[in-house]
Order: structure tokens, then C-alpha cells, then sequence
């Protein structure tokens, strides 16, 4: 359950400490210590805002919260308690925008939901994610150290509630703090009544009631409790108790380009799903120029009356916004769509998207060896076979020659072909030849039998030797191929090979194999 999940948040300090340095760049293990501000400036220090006709303290270093400053106090009282004081402007949104970076970061590599919890930390959400790190306690001391890295001093804690994570995170006494499950109340008891995130007023208004522990509020009544110091302090208590849900809105890394359609009455035919189609891809080309996007893939999916949903997709072989192309080749796949009892309505979204710039268009009397473009084509071959069948081949480098080609994308650059003669069709696995007459050890065979027809050799050119990559399995430490090109008396030009060098015996046992054939 998203709500009542596992979830940890890391609160940073909104001052950065000096960068970890064990002098060989790699990052410890060690519990981090803070590192006092006076160590930075020689000074204490504090940052301010202005907050209507006054200056307001918003952070304060540990030297300067040692001698007595709190955040909240006037800078003119703060500059009259500590006359040896560093005074220097807050600056939120740099630090707003720090830390949306790292919930982005969060989301690529920790867990799927991930927001900014307040000025100064993070909301994780953990549930089913803390096996992949190995466990809780290991992720925890690893996010420590990435803090550690990035100059930050932090305090982790892992509870069952949102509200439980916030106040331990943020008033615990340890740098980690991983919490049992139906513990939240008993270990937030002795938190101050600030921990629950309550307006400042309410925390003036407690005060004079004497309240000033959470736990100084559990056995009050709820109907007291609420005319006292309001509704919302009933709801933050629930909530960091687990009694009831607080959902974490988590931050979307992007926003999916997509258009909707929703109809007035069902429609069925073909006809009709296509002008639906037409209208759908004007609105997504219009957002993905304003964008300047291009697809890669689509997705239509089209709500049926009885709640059931059918889904077609299509991919580009590069990034497009020509909505005559993209409407032909959705046209191509409405035959796989079951309208069943009717479609209300009608969605198409873009889930992976390139960024495409402007080209130059060259003048017509211009006149060069400039390539068509075949991307059209490729989209168009695809949607009618299989999306995966059309593809290149390209060299990979290996010495075994079934490693040494690789399948690539229709529109990928392949690489450069090495200058030996290969055959124009290579089988996927070498072939077992019988009944095979040869010289040893460097002649062509004479004869063989393959797939079941005898064959006798007219001509033949070898051998090329080719040794087993070593480096990649010990079994190939001995391994060789000795390959020859042969012509056989029917005309046909065939690539073969035989196991072993002819002489040494560790070399392989001397069977024939056929491995492709020319032209």
C-alpha cells in the first residue's frame, strides 16, 4: 500500500559541509559527523530573510544555535546577542531547486516515489525497494555516504507513516532510526508538540494548556482536543499514528505528452475510429512542437462501454512529428482493435519521447548525393510485419566468427566490415558434416555429405586459422578452426571448417562443420 507503506526521509541540513576527503576518493563507512560552521568561516553563522519591515533569522550554523540563536528571531536581536557574527541571505529557491534534484535522483535509482518534504528533506517512499540495496540498514548507511559526498550532514529515519518518518527524522537523537511496524506512537511520545508540523500558533495556544509533548495529548478526549487547538492537529496526530492515510503526491520526473477524446455516444466502425484517430494525432503533434519534441513510440488506448480496455502501439524508427505519418501507420493497426460493445473514449499518449531541433532545408536546384530518408519506409515495413523484424547487421569485435556479427536497429550506423572474405549468409549455428574425405592437416575436404546431399569439392582455398577466445571461457584455452573456402561441382561456393589442427589431439577431435554459404 502506497499510503501506508515503509518510507524513509532524509533530512539535510540547509547548510553544506566540507566534502569527505580519506585521501583515496573512495567514500567510508564511518557515522557522519557534523563539521562546526566554525571550521568554514571562523565565525558563527546565520542566514536571513526579509520577512515584511524586519529581517528574520531562517537557519542558524551549530556554533551560532550554541550561543543561543534560533531561527524565527529578529537578525537585529541575533547581531546584539553575538556581536562576532557571519549574517548572510537565504536564498529558497536555489535550495528548493537542490532538492528537487535530488527527488529526481531518487526516482531513477531508488524507489518510484520520491518528493521534497518541507524546506530542508525528502519523502522516500521504501515499500517493496530495500531488498535491491540489501535491506534497510544497508540502504540507509549508503544514502549516508552519497549525502556524505555531496557536502550534506543527514538524519534518516524508516517508519510506517509519513508524519512518524518527519519527526524522528527531523528531533531524533541518531543518524539512523529504523522503526517496527505499529511503534509509531511510542517512539514519537517524548517529540515536542513541533514535530507534528503544526502551525506556530498552535504551539503558543498548547503552551498555555501546558502541552507540550505529543504524548501529552493521547489521553485527551478528541472533541477537547479540537476546539482547543483545532481540527488540524486532531488529523497530523492520526497521521503520524498510522489511525489514518497520508497519501505522498510524489514528483513526476515527465509529464507524458498525450490527447484525449471523449465521446458523446460509442462508435464501432472503422470509419469512425480512424476520424477519431486524425483528430487525436493533430493535438499531440500540436503539443509536442510546442515542446519540440519528437515520438518515438504511441499508444492508443480506447475505453470500451463495458469497462474493458483495448491498447495498440506503434514505434518510429527516429523521432517524428509528421501527423500524416503517424496516422497511417495507427491507421494500419485498427484492425486489432475489438470495439466489442463501443468506444466512449479514446486516448493517445507518447511515453517515449527525443528531443528534435530544426533542419536546414537545402533549395531545390541544389543538386548532391544527399541519402533519402528511409525512416518512413522502415515505420511503415514494421507496422505490417513484426516492429522487431526489420534491423542491419553490424560487425562486433570478436575472433570467433558467429560472436563477430550483431543485429542493430533499421536506422543505427553500422560499423566498419573487417577486409576478410566472409559468405553472404552465415548460419545462426555451425552445422555437423558427414562422411567427410580430407587430407590432413591443410587440405580442403574432398567430399561430404550436408543436410542430407553428397557433395564433391572441385576447388577450395585454405586454411584460416582462427584460435577460441581464451580470455572469454578456459574451454576455448586450445580451441581451433581451421576454415576453408570450396566449391563444390554443382557450382555451389560453400564456408566450412574443421575442429582441431590435424596434429595435436588437444586441439579438438577433427570434425567437419559447415558455417555459410557464397552467393
Amino acid at each position: 500500500m502506497r499510503e501506508m507503506g515503509r518510507r524513509s526521509e532524509a533530512a539535510e541540513h540547509v547548510f553544506k559541509a566540507m566534502p569527505a576527503d580519506d585521501g583515496n576518493g573512495r567514500s567510508t563507512s564511518k557515522t557522519i559527523e557534523p563539521l562546526t560552521w566554525a571550521t568554514l568561516w571562523g565565525k558563527p553563522t546565520i542566514l536571513i530573510m526579509r520577512t515584511g519591515q524586519r529581517d528574520v533569522v531562517t537557519a542558524a550554523c551549530p556554533v551560532a544555535l550554541e550561543l543561543g540563536l534560533r531561527p524565527g528571531m529578529a537578525a537585529a536581536h541575533a547581531r546584539a546577542l553575538v556581536t562576532d557574527l557571519e549574517v548572510r541571505d537565504a536564498q529558497p529557491e536555489k535550495d528548493y531547486a537542490l532538492l528537487d534534484r535530488l527527488a529526481l535522483h531518487a526516482v531513477a535509482h531508488w524507489t518510484p516515489t520520491a518528493c521534497v518534504s518541507g524546506a530542508d528533506g525528502l519523502w522516500l517512499d521504501l515499500t517493496g525497494t530495500t531488498h535491491l540495496f540489501g535491506g534497510e540498514a544497508r540502504f540507509c548507511r549508503r544514502l549516508l555516504r552519497f549525502l556524505e559526498r555531496l557536502g550534506f550532514t543527514a538524519r534518516i529515519a524508516i517508519a510506517g507513516t509519513p508524519g512518524a518518518a518527519h519527526a524522528l527524522a527531523r528531533y531524533g537523537n541518531e543518524a539512523i532510526i529504523l522503526l517496527p511496524n505499529g511503534a509509531e506512537a511510542q517512539a514519537i511520545a517524548d517529540l515536542p508538540l513541533c514535530a507534528l508540523r503544526l502551525d506556530r500558533g498552535v504551539i503558543e495556544t498548547a503552551a498555555r494548556f501546558g502541552l507540550e509533548r505529543i504524548a501529552d495529548l493521547y489521553p485527551m478526549p478528541r472533541g477537547p482536543l479540537a476546539r482547543r487547538l483545532g481540527l488540524p492537529t486532531v488529523r497530523r496526530l492520526d497521521q503520524a499514528r498510522g489511525m489514518i492515510a497520508e497519501p505522498i503526491v510524489p514528483i513526476i520526473p515527465f509529464e507524458m505528452p498525450h490527447a484525449e477524446r471523449r465521446l458523446l455516444e460509442p462508435i464501432g466502425t472503422a470509419e469512425a475510429i480512424n476520424q477519431v484517430i486524425g483528430d487525436l494525432v493533430a493535438d499531440l503533434v500540436a503539443l509536442l512542437v510546442e515542446q519540440g519534441l519528437g515520438l518515438r513510440t504511441a499508444q492508443l488506448a480506447c475505453q470500451i462501454v463495458d469497462g474493458s480496455e483495448q491498447r495498440i502501439a506503434i514505434g518510429t524508427a527516429k523521432a517524428t512529428r509528421d501527423a500524416k505519418h503517424l496516422k497511417r501507420m495507427l491507421t494500419m493497426r485498427v484492425e486489432r482493435i475489438d470495439p466489442g460493445l463501443g468506444i466512449e473514449a479514446m486516448t493517445l499518449s507518447a511515453p517515449r519521447v527525443e528531443q528534435l531541433r530544426a533542419q536546414t532545408l537545402e533549395a531545390g536546384l541544389i543538386t548532391g548525393n544527399r541519402a533519402p530518408d528511409i525512416a518512413p519506409l522502415v515505420d511503415q515495413l514494421a507496422g505490417r510485419i513484426d516492429p522487431d523484424t526489420p534491423f542491419r547487421l553490424s560487425s562486433h569485435e570478436s575472433d570467433v566468427p558467429e560472436r563477430a556479427v550483431r543485429r542493430i536497429g533499421p536506422m543505427a550506423k553500422p560499423k566498419g566490415w573487417p577486409g576478410w572474405k566472409r559468405p553472404v549468409r552465415m548460419l545462426r549455428r555451425p552445422e555437423l558434416l558427414s562422411n567427410v574425405v580430407a587430407l590432413l592437416p591443410d587440405h580442403p575436404p574432398r567430399r561430404f555429405v550436408w543436410r542430407g546431399l553428397s557433395y564433391r569439392v572441385i576447388a577450395g582455398d585454405g586454411p584460416e586459422r582462427i584460435h577460441g577466445e581464451w580470455w572469454r571461457s578456459p574451454q576455448e584455452m586450445w580451441a581451433v578452426r581451421d576454415y576453408f573456402r570450396v566449391e563444390a561441382e554443382g557450382g555451389e561456393r560453400f564456408w566450412l571448417f574443421r575442429r582441431g589442427d590435424g596434429v595435436d589431439e588437444q586441439t579438438e577431435n577433427l570434425s567437419w562443420f559447415m558455417h555459410g554459404v557464397f552467393g
